[in-house]
């Protein structure tokens, strides 16, 4: 994974349902339902309407909503009051708001990080 080129937002809206791999250069937005592993190489938002089932790769995060998986950010991840994560975390950054669910591992060892980034999806 590599900076961001562009301000470019993907977004899945509410209401929307995919089942599949999602890759995707940028930034990326959740407000419906994912079920499949996602790699990203940007910062992912994720709506408290936001439901994700697999695993998920990215620079940086916001989660406000539900995943079951791993989660592995390069950089921040920033876990809002109504997060529910339910999987390992691998991030060099770690931010939890009161009231966030957190059920797993959490390793904030950088190295690991990179190794973990670019094992992804393998």
């Amino acid at each position: 994974m590599g900076k961001v080129v562009d301000d470019k937002i993907s977004t899945i809206a509410a209401g929307v349902e995919i089942t599949g791999e999602i890759i995707a250069n940028g930034n990326f937005r959740i407000e419906g339902k994912i079920k499949g592993n996602i790699k990203i190489s940007g910062k992912l938002v994720m709506d408290e309407t936001g439901m994700i089932d697999g695993n998920v790769t990215c620079n940086s995060a916001l989660i406000s909503g539900k995943l079951d998986g791993k989660i592995i950010v390069e950089e921040l991840l920033e876990l809002k009051s109504t997060a529910k994560i339910h999987g390992d975390i691998v991030t060099a950054k770690l931010s939890i708001e009161e009231g966030a669910i957190f059920t797993g591992t959490c390793n904030m060892d950088s190295k690991e990080v990179l190794n973990q980034s670019k094992n992804a999806g393998k």
